[in-house]
C-alpha cells in the first residue's frame, strides 16, 4: 500500500502522539509497505529513529507569517522554502513551545477553514507534492486538527482518506469559547469528507463521536503498540524497601505531578507504608518550569527532597534504564488520557502501574492485568494505593508479569501496523 502518513511536529518537545506516529510509519516500512510520514509545522522529535521523510509541509513560520500578515500569502516558493529550514523551525520551536493554545485560535480555523483559509498557498503547494512526488493510494491524517486539507485532497487526488483520534479535543478545549465552536463546527464540516476515522481506545472512539458531533458508523479502534527492541531486559524485583515511585510523561498540570507529589508526601506520612522514593523523568518545557519548581518547594517544605530524584531522559536507552530502575509506575492525569502509551512502556518492563479511573486507563488495566485505578484527582486514593502495591510483594509481581506479557502478546507495534492496514485496506 503506498500510504501518505500526515503528522504534526511539536515545536521541540517529545510528545506521544509523534512517537506513535513514527513507530507505526516505522512497522509499516518493514512490513514492506511504502508508507511515508510527512512532518507538518516542525521537525518531530523521538527517541527512536526518525523515519519522517522530505520537506516539512506547512512550515510553522510560513503558517504564522501568513496568518498575521496579508503580504506573505504572496512570497515566492523559493523564499517560502527558505523558511522551512529544519534548523530553522527547530530555532523557532524554541519561542512557539511557551504560546500558549489559548493564543492561536485565529490560526487554528484558518487551518481547519482548508482552501479558504489564511495558508491556501500552504494548501496549494502541499496537494501538489502529494499528486506528483508522493502519489498515494491512501492518505492518513494524525488528527482533525489537520482536516481541513480532506475535501481538497479528495477532490484533487480521489483517495480515501482517513484521520486518528489521539488527544484533539485537548488542544481545542484549550481555546477561546468562540473559536473553539467555530472550530468544532469546522471540524464537523470537514469529516464529512473523510472516509473513515481510528481512534487509539474505545472509550476516546466514543467520547469523540459524541463531542465532535459525528454520528460516524466508520469509526474504528487501533490500539497503540511499542516497538519492543530493548524493552523487557531481564531485572530482578526489589523484595526489600525504599521501594521506587515512578512518574514518566510530560511535566504539565494536566499530566498531575502535583497530585503524585501530594501522594507521595501522603504515603510517606503513613506510619505502616515501607520506605519509598520518588523518581521524576520527562520531558520539561520551559513554560512549565515554574510548575515543577512548586512540586519541588512541596517537596522541600515536607523534609523530603533527599528522597526525590529527577532525571532527564532524551533518549530511549535513558527511557528504559529509567523503567528498570523504578518498582511501580503512577502518571495521574486530570484529563481523560486517549492513548496511555507510558502504561504501556512501563509494563513492557515488568513495571505495575496505578493510574486514575477514566479515559483508556480502564480498557489498558483491564486488558493486560498489570495495575490499579483509583478515583481521579484524589491524593489521598493515590496513596492507599501505592501502599498497597509496595506493601505486597505478591499482587506486585503478579501484576508485573502478567502486564508484560499482555503488553508483548497484543500491544506491539507490529499488531498495531496490521490492525491499521486492516481498517485501511478496507
Amino acid at each position: 500500500m503506498k500510504l501518505a502518513f500526515i503528522t504534526a511536529g511539536a515545536a521541540g518537545m517529545f510528545c506521544g502522539s509523534c512517537m506513535k506516529d513514527n513507530t507505526l510509519a516505522t512497522e509499516l516500512i518493514r512490513l514492506n509497505h511504502d508508507a511515508v510520514l510527512i512532518p507538518t509545522y516542525t521537525p518531530i522529535t523521538t527517541d527512536e529513529a526518525d523515519v519522517s521523510a522530505g520537506p516539512i509541509q506547512f512550515g510553522g513560520i510560513n503558517v504564522y507569517l501568513q496568518q498575521k500578515f496579508a503580504l506573505f500569502r504572496h512570497t515566492p516558493h523559493w523564499f517560502d522554502k527558505a523558511l522551512n529550514f529544519r534548523p530553522l523551525l527547530k530555532l523557532a520551536g524554541r519561542f512557539a513551545v511557551k504560546t500558549q493554545a489559548s493564543d492561536l485560535g485565529d490560526l487554528t480555523l484558518s487551518m481547519l477553514e482548508g482552501s479558504a483559509g489564511k495558508q491556501r498557498k500552504e494548501l496549494s503547494k502541499f496537494l501538489n507534492y502529494l499528486e506528483h512526488q508522493i502519489k498515494p493510494e491512501v492518505v492518513l491524517l494524525t488528527n482533525v486538527l489537520l482536516s481541513g486539507m480532506v475535501p481538497e485532497i479528495r477532490r484533487r487526488l480521489k483517495v480515501p482518506v482517513w484521520a486518528i483520534l489521539q488527544g484533539d479535543d485537548i488542544f481545542l478545549e484549550s481555546l477561546p469559547t468562540d473559536y473553539r465552536e467555530r472550530c468544532l463546527a469546522q471540524i464537523q464540516k470537514n469529516c464529512a469528507s473523510l472516509t473513515g476515522l481510528i481512534a487509539t481506545s474505545q472509550y476516546y472512539a466514543d467520547f469523540m463521536n459524541e463531542y465532535l458531533k459525528l454520528h460516524a458508523s466508520n469509526l474504528k479502534v487501533v490500539y497503540p503498540g511499542l516497538k519492543l527492541t530493548g524493552h523487557g531486559r531481564p531485572r530482578e524485583f526489589r523484595q526489600e524497601p525504599p521501594y521506587t515511585i515512578g512518574y514518566f510523561a510530560r511535566i504539565c498540570p494536566e499530566k498531575g505531578l502535583h497530585i503524585l507529589v501530594d501522594a507521595f508526601i501522603e504515603l510517606r506520612k503513613t506510619p505502616s507504608a515501607p520506605p519509598s522514593k520518588l523518581k521524576i523523568s520527562g520531558w520539561l518545557g520551559g513554560n512549565q518550569k515554574d510548575y515543577f519548581a512548586a512540586q519541588m518547594k512541596k517537596i522541600e517544605a515536607a523534609g523530603l527532597t533527599a528522597e526525590v530524584e529527577y532525571l532527564e531522559s532524551p533518549t530511549h536507552r535513558s527511557k528504559l534504564d529509567f523503567m528498570c530502575s523504578i518498582d511501580v509506575l503512577s502518571v495521574p492525569t486530570t484529563y481523560r488520557e486517549p492513548k496511555g502509551i507510558y502504561i504501556l512502556e512501563a509494563l513492557a518492563n515488568g513495571v505495575p502501574v496505578v493510574q486514575p479511573e477514566h479515559g483508556s486507563f480502564p480498557e489498558l488495566i483491564a486488558a493486560t492485568r498489570g495495575g490499579l485505578l483509583v478515583p481521579p484527582n484524589d491524593p489521598a486514593g493515590l496513596a492507599k494505593a501505592l501502599h498497597r502495591i509496595l506493601s505486597d510483594a505478591t499482587l506486585r509481581n503478579q501484576l508485573a508479569e502478567s502486564g508484560k506479557k499482555a503488553v508483548f502478546e497484543h500491544f506491539t507495534a507490529e499488531k498495531m501496523a496490521r490492525d491499521t492496514l486492516a481498517v485501511l485496506s478496507r
